[in-house]
C-alpha cells in the first residue's frame, strides 16, 4: 500500500486547520502506528544486523538501512504535526443538499458524457485514483457549495472541463 505522501511544511503546520474525515484521521493513525510499533523496530534490527555483518562486506546494506530509518523517523514526525492540525468533519455534518467537505458527488462529464464519482477530502488523504479529490484542487474548490443539475467549469493545463453535478450524497 505504499503511496506518494503529499510533503507537509511547517507553515501548513502554523497556519492553517486541515479539515479531514473521520476514516481519513483512521487511516492517519493507522500509518503512524504501524511505523511506530513495526516499522520503525525492524529498521532498527535491520541496521544491527547490517552492523555485524557489515565488518566483513561493503557498507552499501547499513547505509540503506540508516536511509530507510531516517525516512520512516521524518515520515512519524509529519504525521505527529498533521494530526495535531487536522479538524474531523463528522459524517453527519456532511452535507447533502449542497456540495461540502466529505460529500460524495456523481457527475457528467459535458464533453465526452462520461460520469465519475468523487468524495471532496483533505489535501492529506486526496487520492483521484481511489475517487478521492481535495477540496484545495481546482476541481474541488469548483464544486463546494454547488447543487444537483448545476454547471462547473474547471480550468487545468490541459483546457477547460465542464462538468454537470448529478448527484449529492454522504
Amino acid at each position: 500500500m505504499a503511496q506518494p505522501k503529499s510533503k507537509a511544511t511547517e507553515e501548513q503546520f502554523e497556519e492553517e486547520v486541515i479539515l479531514i474525515t473521520e476514516e481519513g484521521k483512521k487511516a492517519l493513525e493507522a500509518e503512524l502506528k504501524r511505523l511506530l510499533e513495526r516499522e520503525r523496530k525492524e529498521v532498527l534490527e535491520h541496521i544491527r544486523e547490517s552492523r555485524k555483518v557489515g565488518e566483513f562486506l561493503e557498507d552499501t546494506d547499513y547505509d540503506d538501512a540508516k536511509k530507510e530509518q531516517a525516512f520512516i523517523q521524518g515520515r512519524i514526525e509529519e504525521l505527529q504535526q498533521i494530526l495535531k492540525i487536522v479538524k474531523v468533519v463528522p459524517k453527519s455534518k456532511i452535507p447533502t443538499n449542497k456540495v461540502g467537505f466529505g460529500s460524495v458527488v456523481e457527475l457528467t462529464n459535458l464533453a465526452t458524457g462520461r460520469q465519475v464519482t468523487y468524495r471532496i477530502v483533505g489535501p492529506f488523504e486526496a487520492n483521484p485514483l481511489e475517487g478521492k479529490i481535495s477540496y484545495q484542487s481546482p476541481l474541488g474548490e469548483a464544486l463546494l457549495e454547488k447543487r444537483v443539475g448545476d454547471i462547473v467549469e474547471v480550468r487545468a493545463p490541459a483546457g477547460v472541463t465542464k462538468y454537470r453535478v448529478e448527484k449529492i450524497s454522504r
